[in-house]
Order: structure tokens, then C-alpha cells, then sequence
């Protein structure tokens, strides 16, 4: 069965991400077991919501995501409470959740992010947006921290940092196809000042103009990739070289979708195997030198997580329970 969730959770990466099922190679045989299940149960949770397959394919023609959120809330509870799981993404999530005693909070909150999904909740501002990433994100590198044996709050808040920046990149990569499925998650100020009505988002003779509003939110991830960079002295080192290439491959297909401009969403943008290849390169440089610098304070005026500054508005995700 252990070898079996292993193999699920390792299919699952390499046809989910590519980006970081390379990155993924560099963990520690211990840790990169945990980093695919926790990954696992993060694609399986996001299927079962939208009634997809790793990602892909239209949703289910009979298909309740509500019951399905409700449901994936119940099976996410009995994990914790320790109950055998016969879902092998479940499985995968109750061993590392327990053995690297991964807050609760952490995990509903992800599952909060796609409630937001459902409920199709307004992004009026990128604050708005921001919140939206910690959910879907944001969580997801605290997670993944906690699995790498961070505990300090700087620590964390580094991880986050980067989950949020690499929703941001995802975001704008993906802006034509999640509008072609009725979702938006550009801020709608940003969508006004552009002259682009949200339903017209896909529409050809709006890409000069949607181009720009990309490469806004392709800027506005940069501080929170440097931030990020920062937190991964803490990290073993093969850990922190893994953290370092999934940022520098994630960061270049943000590079890639701004260089691009009107014709960014003709094809998929990704990263090449030769590309991927030097990145790791520099990425092991990074984690080198990240050993000889101490930790800097985080840049103020970057977004933080709920909890962590009460200044913090609260508006966005209302809908999903945050």
C-alpha cells in the first residue's frame, strides 16, 4: 500500500505540473514522499471540485461541486481524526499530514479557496486577488514548508510569499481559458481601468489591452519572488534547491507570458527541458548563497496572510468561509 501511494502521488505530478514535478527530483527520497502526497491530495481535491481529471477535461455533466466541497470537508476531517482511507489521495494526505503535523487551519483553509471557486466570488481589487491566492497557494507553501521542518513564522511567511507569487504567474498564464470556463481572477479595477468588460475577457480584440493587465500582475509577483527567495537559507540544503527551481522555473513563465503580450495566450506557455536544465543550474547557485546572507526583514507593503496583520480587510473570500 505505502509503494502504491507513492506511485499514485507520483503519476499525479508529473502529468498535474511539470514545472515542479522537476523541481520535485531534488527533495531528499524522505521529503519528496511527502511533498507528491500533499501535492496529490491538493490536485484531487481541485478535480473532484471542478468534476475533472488531473486538470483536464470538461466538467461532469451531473455534478454538484457544493456536495462534492462538502464531502471532500468530511473526508479532510477524518483524515485528521485518523479513520482508514480508502481514497488513495486521502491516504496519501492522512500520512503526511500526520507525520509532519500539519495544521488543520492550513488545510481547510486551502479547501476554502476552492469554495471561493464555487461560489464565484467577485475580485474587485488585487487585495482581493491576493486573498484568493493565499487559499489556493499561499496555504499550499506553508504546507510544504511545515513537511521541510520550518516552523519559524519568518520561515513561513516566506513560503507563502511564493505560493501567492506562483498563483499570480498561474493567473496570468491561464487568463483566456479560466474565462472560457466563466472564471475571473484579475482584479476588476485593473479589468475597468483597461476598458475590458470581464465577459469579453476572452475575446480576441481585447488581447493588446489584456496584455497589459498581465504584465501588471506578472510585476506585481516579482516582490513576492524576491521575498521568497530570502526564506530558503532555512531549508536543508536539497530542499532549498528544489524550492529555488520550482521559483526560478515558475518566475520564467511569467517572463515568457509578459514577453509574449497579445499572442501570450495563442499556445500554453511553459518552459523548455533545456530551459528547466539551467534554471536547476542557477537555482543550486541560489541555495548556495543563500547560506551566507542572514534572513532580511520582508518587505513592507507585500500582501500578508489572515491572522497575520489585523489591518488586513477582510471582504474578499467572505463567501468561502475565510
Amino acid at each position: 500500500m505505502s509503494e502504491a501511494l507513492l506511485d499514485h502521488a507520483t503519476e499525479t505530478i508529473k502529468v498535474g505540473s511539470k514545472s515542479f514535478a522537476a523541481a520535485a527530483k531534488l527533495f531528499d527520497a524522505p521529503t519528496r514522499r511527502s511533498v507528491l502526497m500533499l501535492y496529490a491530495w491538493c490536485r484531487h481535491c481541485d478535480d473532484v471540485v471542478d468534476g475533472q481529471e488531473l486538470g483536464f477535461g470538461a466538467a461532469a455533466p451531473v455534478h454538484d461541486p457544493h456536495a462534492e466541497l462538502a464531502r471532500l470537508h468530511d473526508q479532510t476531517r477524518r483524515a485528521y481524526a485518523g479513520e482508514a482511507m480508502a481514497d488513495p489521495a486521502f491516504a496519501a494526505f492522512q500520512e503526511v499530514a500526520l507525520r509532519c503535523a500539519i495544521a488543520p487551519r492550513y488545510a481547510y483553509d486551502h479547501l476554502a479557496g476552492f469554495g471561493m471557486d464555487v461560489d464565484g466570488v467577485h475580485y474587485e481589487t488585487i487585495e482581493d486577488t491576493l486573498r484568493y491566492c493565499y487559499h489556493v497557494a499561499g496555504v499550499v507553501g506553508l504546507m510544504m514548508a511545515q513537511i521541510m521542518g520550518a516552523q519559524d513564522e519568518a520561515v513561513l511567511e516566506r513560503a507563502c510569499d511564493l505560493g501567492l507569487a506562483f498563483q499570480l504567474t498561474n493567473i496570468a498564464r491561464d487568463i483566456v481559458d479560466d474565462a472560457a470556463i466563466g472564471r475571473y481572477y484579475l482584479p476588476a479595477q485593473w479589468l475597468r481601468e483597461a476598458g475590458i468588460p470581464p465577459e469579453e475577457l476572452a475575446l480576441p480584440r481585447h488581447r493588446v489591452a489584456l496584455a497589459k493587465v498581465a504584465a501588471r500582475l506578472v510585476d506585481h509577483a516579482e516582490p513576492y519572488y524576491d521575498s521568497a527567495l530570502d526564506g530558503i537559507a532555512a531549508l536543508p540544503l536539497r530542499s532549498a534547491w528544489a524550492i529555488a527551481t520550482a521559483r526560478l522555473v515558475y518566475r520564467q513563465i511569467g517572463i515568457k507570458v509578459k514577453a509574449r503580450g497579445p499572442s501570450a495566450w495563442d499556445e500554453r506557455v511553459g518552459t523548455s527541458k533545456a530551459t528547466k536544465l539551467m534554471l536547476l543550474a542557477r537555482a543550486g547557485i541560489d541555495a548556495l548563497l543563500s547560506r551566507l546572507r542572514p534572513l532580511r526583514p520582508r518587505p513592507g507593503g507585500l500582501w500578508r496572510r489572515p491572522g497575520m496583520d489585523a489591518a488586513v480587510p477582510r471582504h474578499a473570500g467572505l463567501a468561502a468561509g475565510a
